[in-house]
């Protein structure tokens, strides 16, 4: 199977390869998968393109032997790490990499959601597939993310549908007809979450209570097992949330904190809205003064999930166990 895709216009909703096309591979085993994924990236490093692989640590070990020599061209970078967290895809990797290479047109191929993915990562993987459409629209970037058919749930395949205005099918390119705009698929991940356990207990902070906040944090991950490093990122992301509340939100805030089967989890409640869908997935200029903490929050924790509404927002950090401690 070869995926090639050219510099002519893509007919699907008014896509076109000149700039943004977000493509779904439906792979059914390796031997297809490596076929599509070879082609897809030996292409653009004929065309001179700047050509990135971010897959599991597994298939990526897979196609970096089958690209030969052509791997010392390619960023291969391991989406378990990068990604483990959907939320720091767009930002520290899509964006950086496309910002590295202003004057040259982008090849990305990105498995952001494969079989071992948690039911709790699950949706906001799908928001970060929705969100690539808004974040990248217009950029001169083409984006392959592979799905395998033969492990994924049929609602993952119907959701690769669903995000991805192109499919890769039999070497070319076709039109996904159950695309869905981005803005009506944003609310699957921006679900009400189930309560959190009757035991966890608010601390309701304001800006003189901010210190406590940080050393409750402390204190919490400390007991959990976490490294001396792992606990100042999590103090951090938590110190950016509940100041965002005190800056940016009514002025005050609650801080609970519980520990799940394989995380911590630190959640900050406020009376505030988030209204904007890229806010946190998208790096401001560098000089512009401000705007990163959401993106910094998202790029120090495993996961982080976000319910916003004219309500009030609740922002859950979840923090991976070290190996041995669970709840």
């Amino acid at each position: 199977m070869s995926v090639e895709g050219d510099d002519g216009p893509c007919p699907v909703n008014g896509w076109s390869q000149n700039g943004l096309l977000h493509s779904a591979l439906l792979y059914h085993d390796t031997e297809e998968f490596l076929a599509a994924a070879v082609s897809f990236l030996r292409i653009g490093l004929t065309r001179g393109e700047a050509v990135m692989a971010v897959l599991p640590g597994p298939r990526l070990d897979l196609l970096r032997t089958a690209l030969g020599p052509m791997a010392n061209a390619v960023r291969l970078l391991d989406m378990t790490e990068v990604g483990r967290n959907p939320g720091r895809i767009l930002p520290w990797v899509l964006q950086p990499f496309v910002t590295e290479h202003p004057a040259r047109r982008i090849r990305v191929i990105g498995e952001p959601i494969w079989p071992d993915r948690s039911p709790l990562e699950y949706p906001a993987c799908v928001q970060h597939e929705a969100l690539v459409n808004l974040a990248l629209a217009g950029r001169r970037i083409t984006v392959l993310c592979p799905y395998d058919v033969s492990r994924l749930s049929p609602q993952a395949l119907t959701d690769a549908m669903r995000t991805h205005p192109v499919l890769a099918v039999n070497g070319g390119w076709k039109p996904s007809d159950q695309y869905t705009s981005p803005e009506r698929l944003l609310p699957i991940g921006n679900q009400p979450f189930a309560a959190p356990p009757a035991t966890a207990t608010p601390l309701v902070f304001d800006a003189d209570r901010l210190p406590l906040v940080r050393q409750l944090v402390a204190d919490r991950a400390h007991a959990a097992g976490f490294s001396p490093q792992r606990v100042a990122e999590l103090q951090m992301a938590v110190n950016e949330v509940a100041t965002n509340s005190i800056v940016h939100g009514p002025g005050h805030g609650s801080l609970l904190m519980w520990q799940e089967e394989t995380h911590l989890v630190c959640q900050v409640s406020d009376e505030g809205h988030i209204t904007d869908p890229l806010a946190g997935r998208i790096l401001p200029p560098p000089h512009s003064g401000g705007g990163r903490g959401l993106a910094l929050v998202h790029y120090l924790c495993d996961l982080v999930r976000i319910h916003s509404e004219p309500s009030g927002t609740t922002i859950r950090m979840y923090m991976q166990l070290p190996v041995g401690v669970s709840a």
